[in-house]
């Protein structure tokens, strides 16, 4: 669109027609599918389940309702719907509801276009300004959404309060032709909730008694979380009633997805883009979150973020970088050991019962790690388990006998990469081990595979492992239990 087009003469001349919001991003949504032009960027794992619900939604022209756990992208959905908005779309000048210069609605744009007729200014839109959001919380009142006398401006306008001009709009009807977003529906009072009732269905608003019916041009996009239900509101029946789609969101269903997500959405600073993280470690850092989701120490009504897993990503990273720095070594890669650095960063973001308040924070996060290093192992290599049962040779004997003749490793945190590959190369069978089911690896890679490995030994109790100050140890299982 012409956007140098100043006047609502110029702006017919120009041809242009007036749409409403739905009928923007459905035009734009069906171009975008024809043209196999991905809308919705970093949003991973709803390729098949949630974005299809969405784009139906669109195409119905619906007002929306994410319903999930805390974590799974509902408002970021809601944002990135921008970009199905024309790119800009003309207002009349200083109207308050942003009035198309075709279809006025406010008092303020009919008089102003009856006034000055053709010559009446115009202003542009941008579509990344046409989003507004508002947060559920319990101060918020229906003059906050909806509108209320203003006084101020009564007495400056020298204007009784029967007249019309004396309205302060709110937030809904200052987003006509925007995408308005009420986050954490739920917490919304349910008198505020039965205020949106005939904004959604028929389009009018009801302030102080003034008998007002203004055709709200408003896409509509809410975000729950079903634990809201019982802890601290609901939705009332007949306003999910007039919420044209009801999308359910979820967690990744694979730990690639969630690799894609953390890495989408981690910042690190320019020293620790150098630092090299091995897969290993991201898968760890994926499992940690599929493990908190499936503990019985964790509220699963609350559900597991997102943001463990980036914060997690994060945080290790800086383990390696203050590693790097105490010890004055050149940046090289991320340890196993630095991941049990990371228990401040899983702390805060996981919900849990009375059992899990009574271990406390960090020996549930200790135990996530723990539980995350088993299962991996167990994917990965062999079950211990399995092969004990069976009574066979297992892969692992060279590596326990090493540690039962009286050998102890101490992987000290000081330790440079020669002398950590040193270290690690001098228990017999373990290098071996790692060559054999995991053959295709990196040299850096390997290491922390073997160190890996170490950890899994000890986790299914086949070597000892004890914590030092400034790192870890592992000898015989039978020594590390009598000291």
């Amino acid at each position: 669109m012409n956007t140098s087009i100043k006047t609502l003469g110029d702006l017919k001349k120009s041809g242009y027609k007036s749409k409403s919001i739905k009928q923007e991003l459905r035009g734009n949504l069906v171009t975008a599918l024809k043209n196999k032009t991905s809308v919705f960027k970093d949003i991973f794992g709803y390729d098949e389940t949630v974005l299809p619900d969405l784009e139906r939604a669109i195409l119905s022209q619906h007002n929306i309702l994410f319903l999930g756990l805390r974590g799974q992208a509902k408002t970021k959905m809601a944002r990135q719907m921008t970009a199905l908005l024309d790119e800009w779309i003309p207002v009349v000048a200083n109207s308050p509801l942003n009035d198309c210069p075709l279809q006025p609605i406010s008092n303020f744009a009919k008089k102003l276009i009856q006034e000055k007729g053709d010559d009446t200014p115009i202003n542009w839109i941008h579509r990344n300004d046409r989003f507004a959001e508002k947060l559920a919380t319990p101060d918020v009142s229906v003059a906050d959404l909806i509108g209320d006398i203003d006084p101020i401006k009564a007495a400056n306008l020298k204007l009784s309060f029967s007249d019309e001009q004396v309205i302060h709009y709110g937030l809904i009807p200052r987003s006509n032709r925007f995408i308005f977003v009420i986050n954490e529906l739920p917490d919304l009072q349910a008198r505020l909730q039965v205020a949106l009732f005939n904004i959604l269905q028929e389009g009018d608003i009801q302030i102080r008694g003034f008998n007002i019916r203004i055709p709200l041009d408003v896409m509509f996009v809410f975000t729950a979380n079903p634990e809201d239900y019982t802890n601290r509101g609901s939705i009332v029946t007949p306003l999910k009633d007039r919420i044209g789609a009801q999308i359910l969101t979820h967690y990744p269903k694979s730990i690639e997805h969630s690799k894609q997500i953390t890495s989408s959405q981690v910042k690190l600073g320019a020293e620790q883009s150098i630092i090299e993280l091995p897969e290993i470690l991201k898968t760890i850092i994926e499992q940690i979150a599929i493990e908190a989701r499936q503990s019985e120490l964790v509220d699963a009504k609350s559900g597991v973020s997102a943001r463990l897993t980036i914060s997690a990503y994060e945080n290790l990273m800086s383990a390696a970088e203050l590693r790097f720095i105490t010890n004055q070594q050149p940046y090289s890669f991320a340890r196993l050991s630095d991941v049990y650095k990371i228990l401040p960063a899983i702390n805060g973001k996981v919900e849990l019962v009375y059992e899990g308040e009574q271990e406390g924070a960090a020996m549930v996060a200790t135990t996530l790690i723990s539980k995350s290093i088993r299962q991996l192992f167990i994917e990965w290599y062999n079950d211990p388990a399995k092969l004990k049962k069976k009574s066979a040779v297992s892969d692992y004997q060279e590596i326990i006998d090493w540690f039962s003749a009286d050998n102890k490793l101490d992987l000290i945190d000081s330790l440079t990469d020669l002398e950590y590959k040193n270290s690690l190369n001098s228990v017999n069978g373990l290098k071996e081990l790692v060559k054999k089911f995991h053959p295709h690896l990196k040299a850096n890679e390997q290491l922390v595979m073997m160190e890996f490995v170490l950890h899994a030994l000890a986790e299914h109790s086949l070597i000892g492992k004890t914590g030092l100050v400034n790192g870890v140890g592992f000898k015989d299982l039978f020594n590390s239990l009598v000291g």
